[in-house]
């Protein structure tokens, strides 16, 4: 009983394009054979253009000019001023030799430029992957002793993580980072700035590591010094005023910019130099300090840097040393790829230009590979790195072969001064770094303000990572953000539907709004659907977590607001189901007459939110129809409005749905029996044979066809038919917006008032003349 009213206005130029089909316009179905079509349409194109992906470099150095090289030069330079201090404290913090972080920063700089999509970003070492190496390190240590060295242990770890990184972006599998949102991160961030702050403060006043063990968690770090204080010793002095000097310098030239805006740029440079001004200057008072001493100094110093790459080689790596490490590779891994994404896609949006995750990945999987054979450690995108050097005016990623050339010159002209850097010097560094990460508590109420949930989260993640480690900080944010996003999924919030007019004082309009009104003024009067009919709007797609779910909300509320279509539908005690609360001698005559609910007549679907349904979705949809019509004792119509995907269309029609209403149950398909041959069939002994004679027919068909070769369904982003000027209003003929098979699809919500009108003639005795049979599959308007 139903009838396509859905039609569109076409130009006469549109109307003789199609003038075969003219009213009767039949749409086809999407196939596989589309699918295929589209996806290996040009399979040396498509090889040939993944090839140039992975060197972003030749899509930009063709265009490289002289405004470019300045601006790099000079974003090159400020970065290589701070890289070079930063990066020995951060090897030091992993537990290495000062030389190697300048290994792993000359290599990351330098390689980074021929694969990045980002300008901005800096690869280097950096606070907390510095700290998880300290930690891995550690860890091999205890299950194989002396057997490997610190730095082989820290090159295994990078050559292992790059191949990891590298395999995903290979494989175009970077989507799965997004799985972890922004609060989680922020607060693993957070929680491990604070970690890497406090395993900084012991060396920061002198004390020993017998007093004070770093490696535990960050309270007792925080604690055991306390306790120690009376241990300081003169580093202290060196320590305290090098941390000192950062801050106030940086707070002195962020207020003189604002005070003077004119010299702001200038101003900023100047700031930037703060680190490699303060590490000289407490340097020298090192030197002043304890050049007069034996061999035993008065205060920690960072002593020989070896001159150039003195550790090249080939990478040791055996069974032992990967079976030790095994454990701590995934928790390694994340970090490396979840800081560097971060800091990608915030400069990528703050610079407005789009990065590449998988070719990101890429970026920093080579970049660890051929680490490697440098003996560098795991390195990944610097955050205080890439701010400086966006801000420095950076124009391309070449300027990180710049930086590469000064971190080259410090190797080897510089290292006879790194003798005397004081150790407490290189804390302060850390410190001053690292409280960059920690997000001020201004951004708990941010986070509380757009889902509290998500500050529980960010709070939750900050706490564990402090009171107990980082790995756990990292799990807790991946499982619980998973967590959540899982529950949203298996438990959407679809909304039962109802008119609302809307005016503007000139026009009027309808529109079909959650009845609710969790979002409307309260006051506003909406238009329930009519007696008999049930709009629903699911608010996530059609799929098995939810679909069980989303079909017992409309369940639910047909009882609520229908009635039975036979009232005594169970003559005896006996005949009535065990649950259901009905009288024990029925409903009495008097008690049928006072129920005014209607009886269900259809459930309208409005799909414009389900990007995609599966079998599990579809069999509840079956299950659900023959359930409603057994309580409505007639056939419910379904209708679908506003599909957006032909897969889900497709879906819909392998269901039933879609061409009329059965009159058998044998004609309604079951897609996912839970047993087989459970379902109710009507003559199947009969109909076996020519089913499966048909069937085989239906694929001969489809196996000769070439309905692909349309194109129908190819995405294009070229809507030339949307920019072509509109055609006058006397030159417009009306045609059918959907195909004529398929009259329970619709456009938009549609008007099935007649529903209630038939009812009113039936129950008066009148006759009623169907528009379209029940179970057609013609008959358009």
């Amino acid at each position: 009983m139903a009838s396509h009213d859905d039609k569109i206005a076409s130009s006469t130029s549109e109307k003789q394009l199609h003038s075969s089909q003219g009213q009767q316009f039949e749409d086809r179905t999407i196939s596989v054979k589309d699918w295929a079509a589209h996806t290996f349409e040009d399979i040396p194109g498509q090889l040939w253009s993944y090839f140039v992906s992975l060197f972003p470099i030749a899509t930009w150095i063709y265009r490289y000019n002289l405004t470019w090289m300045v601006g790099d030069i000079i974003a090159g330079l400020t970065v290589g001023a701070v890289v070079v201090p930063q990066s020995m404290s951060y090897a030091i913090l992993a537990s290495l030799s000062a030389e190697y972080g300048l290994y792993s920063s000359f290599i990351g700089v330098f390689i980074y430029c021929f694969f990045a999509t980002s300008k901005d970003v800096t690869i280097g070492p950096v606070a907390v992957m510095s700290l998880e190496v300290a930690k891995v390190i550690a860890h091999v240590k205890e299950v194989t002793g002396d057997k490997y060295s610190n730095p082989e242990i820290a090159t295994c770890l990078a050559f292992i993580c790059g191949v990891i990184c590298l395999g995903i972006g290979l494989m175009r599998a970077g989507f799965i980072l997004e799985f972890i949102p922004a609060p989680a991160v922020a607060g693993f961030m957070t929680g491990s700035a604070f970690t890497i702050a406090s395993t900084q403060i012991p060396a920061l006043f002198g004390i020993s590591k017998k007093y004070v063990n770093s490696r535990e968690s960050a309270y007792k770090v925080i604690i055991n010094t306390l306790k120690n204080l009376g241990r300081t010793k003169l580093d202290a002095a060196f320590g305290l005023s090098a941390l000192f000097a950062l801050y106030f310098v940086r707070w002195g030239f962020e207020r003189l910019g604002k005070r003077y805006p004119k010299y702001k740029r200038t101003f900023f440079f100047m700031n930037v130099m703060r680190n490699g001004i303060v590490v000289i200057v407490v340097t020298l008072a090192a030197w002043l300090t304890c050049r007069n001493d034996g061999k035993t100094k008065r205060i920690a110093i960072l002593k020989d840097v070896p001159r150039g790459f003195q550790h090249v080689g080939p990478l040791r790596i055996d069974s032992e040393l990967l079976s030790a490490m095994a454990s701590q590779i995934p928790v390694a891994t994340i970090i490396l790829l979840l800081e560097h994404i971060a800091i990608a896609k915030s400069f990528g949006r703050i610079n407005d230009y789009k990065i590449v995750p998988d070719q990101e990945l890429i970026a920093i999987g080579v970049t660890n590979v051929i680490g490697n054979f440098f003996n560098a450690y795991p390195a990944t995108g610097s955050f205080s790195r890439t701010a400086l050097k966006s801000k420095s005016g950076v124009r391309t990623p070449a300027a990180g072969i710049i930086t590469g050339i000064l971190v080259l010159l410090a190797l080897y002209a510089l290292t006879d001064a790194f003798y005397w850097i004081p150790m407490s010097g290189l804390a302060a560094v850390i410190i001053h770094a690292v409280t960059d990460l920690m997000s001020p508590p201004r951004q708990l109420y941010v986070f509380w303000r757009v889902q509290p949930i998500e500050a529980i989260i960010f709070l939750v993640a900050v706490f564990v990572t402090i009171f107990s480690n980082i790995e756990n900080g990292i799990y807790w944010a991946i499982a619980s953000s998973a967590a959540l996003l899982l529950y949203r999924i298996a438990r959407p919030r679809g909304h039962f539907l109802g008119r609302l007019r809307l005016s503007d004082g000139r026009a009027t309009r309808d529109i079909w709004v959650p009845v609710s009104k969790r979002l409307l003024n309260p006051s506003v009067a909406l238009t329930p659907p009519p007696p008999g009919v049930i709009v629903f709007r699911p608010t996530e797609s059609f799929t098995y977590p939810n679909s069980s779910t989303q079909v017992d909300l409309i369940v639910d509320e047909v009882k609520r607001t229908t009635k039975r279509g036979l009232a005594n539908a169970f003559p005896t005690l006996g005949d009535r189901p065990w649950n259901d609360p009905g009288p024990r001698g029925g409903f009495s005559a008097a008690e049928i007459a006072a129920d005014k609910r209607p009886i269900l007549h259809a459930i309208v679907l409005d799909f414009s939110a389900v990007a995609s349904i599966d079998t599990t979705g579809v069999q509840c949809l079956v299950d659900t129809r023959r359930q409603l019509s057994k309580y409505a004792n007639r056939d419910v119509e379904f209708h679908f409005a506003n599909i957006i995907s032909p897969w889900v269309r497709r879906s819909l029609l392998a269901g039933g749905f879609g061409a009329g209403q059965p009159r058998a149950a044998a004609w309604a398909p079951d897609v996912a029996e839970v047993v087989p041959g459970l379902a109710v069939s009507v003559n199947a002994d009969s109909t076996t044979t020519t089913e499966g004679a048909s069937a085989l027919a239906r694929f001969r068909a489809y196996l000769g066809s070439d309905a692909h070769k349309d194109r129908r369904f190819h995405r294009d982003d070229n809507y030339e038919d949307l920019e072509r000027e509109a055609a006058t209003e006397g030159q417009r003929e009306w045609g059918p917006a959907l195909g004529a098979d398929t009259p329970f699809f619709h456009v938009d919500i549609p008007d099935l008032s007649r529903l209630a009108w038939e009812d009113e003639k039936h129950e008066k005795g009148l006759e009623v003349k169907p528009q379209v049979s029940v179970g057609s599959s013609s008959g358009a308007s």
